[in-house]
């Protein structure tokens, strides 16, 4: 197919612009930084923040392709210049959310049916979620109303190579290698789902001349899940060193800004989400499992992808002080 990716210069983006081409797909690209790619895969620069951009960079193309996948909207007016150009024009148009559209759920796996954040809330907070809301809600709508022929994916927490923050997997790994405390917020018991980015691209691709999967919303994760301290001893098995693990008083945690560590269930609970769905629908499963997952990202992180970051303690060594 011919396809278009929207972001695709990192992570997520970049491992499905990976896979496309691997899977012999004519790839074009449009972002505002340039990477390396695969050989014949086409970029076309453009900011997509400033006004007008999209259209001016998109337009001249907009009859070339076969499928888009938009990875970098955010809230509805980010979709509105997309839908414009290609709505009527394109087999299939693939919308990357999150799982944090769902509100907070005693019940668990959390499927697709459960509920979402209400679209109008204005918690800060939760603004995230909520502009992923509207998005869904304005793709599902135009799906029923004028055949629109999308399919969201609510991609749960990532690790793996290239992570765009150091907050993810490298600072873990540079904690474990220095020898430094792994600050855990209470106990650590919450359960964690997460999903290597690699088996996010390949859900995908998987979605490229499926029928079914169009008018879907897919949770994509991994097929296992683990405690938190539980991922934390998986991660230090890669670097090949037992994390010295300190546990913080939940109290206290709850106060940090930046919290202690990035995955909001440490605060506020497990969840666990269901991909049985994607399971039935797609020629997909993840190939990933936490151990192998955090194994492959430390290869990446040692073998140069170390010196891509900067770290900062500070935030912890302030913590510690509070401790003693």
């Amino acid at each position: 197919m011919r396809v278009l990716v929207m972001g695709g210069n990192r992570y997520i983006g970049l491992c499905l612009v990976e896979e496309l081409a691997r899977q012999g797909h004519q790839v074009t690209v449009m972002n505002s930084h340039p990477v390396p790619y695969p050989e014949g895969v086409r970029r076309l620069h453009g900011d997509r923040t400033k006004p007008g951009v999209i259209t001016e960079v998109l337009g001249p193309h907009r009859d070339e392709f076969d499928a888009v996948f938009d990875n970098t909207a955010y809230v509805p007016a980010d979709l509105d210049p997309m839908l414009e150009l290609f709505a009527g024009r394109v087999r299939h148009f693939v919308f990357t959310s999150s799982v944090a559209v769902y509100r907070r759920s005693f019940v668990q796996p959390v499927d697709e049916t459960f509920r979402r954040h209400d679209p109008a809330d204005p918690d800060p907070r939760k603004a995230y979620g909520v502009g992923k809301v509207q998005c869904e809600d304005l793709l599902d709508h135009l799906h029923r109303t004028n055949g629109l022929p999308h399919t969201t994916l609510r991609v749960g927490h990532t690790f793996g190579p290239r992570s765009p923050l150091v907050t993810r997997d490298p600072i873990f790994f540079r904690r474990i290698e220095l020898g430094r405390p792994t600050l855990v917020p209470g106990d650590g018991f919450a359960a964690l789902c997460l999903v290597h980015v690699a088996d996010v691209a390949r859900a995908m691709v998987a979605l490229l001349g499926n029928p079914t999967a169009v008018g879907r919303t897919y949770n994509i994760v991994g097929s296992e899940f683990a405690s938190l301290l539980g991922v934390l001893e998986m991660i230090g098995r890669a670097v090949g060193t037992k994390p010295d693990i300190v546990h913080v008083p939940m109290d206290l945690a709850r106060r940090r800004h930046p919290p202690l560590v990035h995955w909001g269930e440490a605060i506020t609970g497990s969840t666990v989400y269901s991909i049985d769905r994607a399971l039935g629908d797609l020629d997909w499963s993840p190939q990933f499992g936490l151990e192998s997952g955090y194994a492959d990202s430390y290869r990446w992180y040692a073998d140069g992808g170390r010196e891509l970051y900067e770290y900062d303690f500070s935030a912890d060594d302030e913590v510690l002080a509070l401790l003693r």
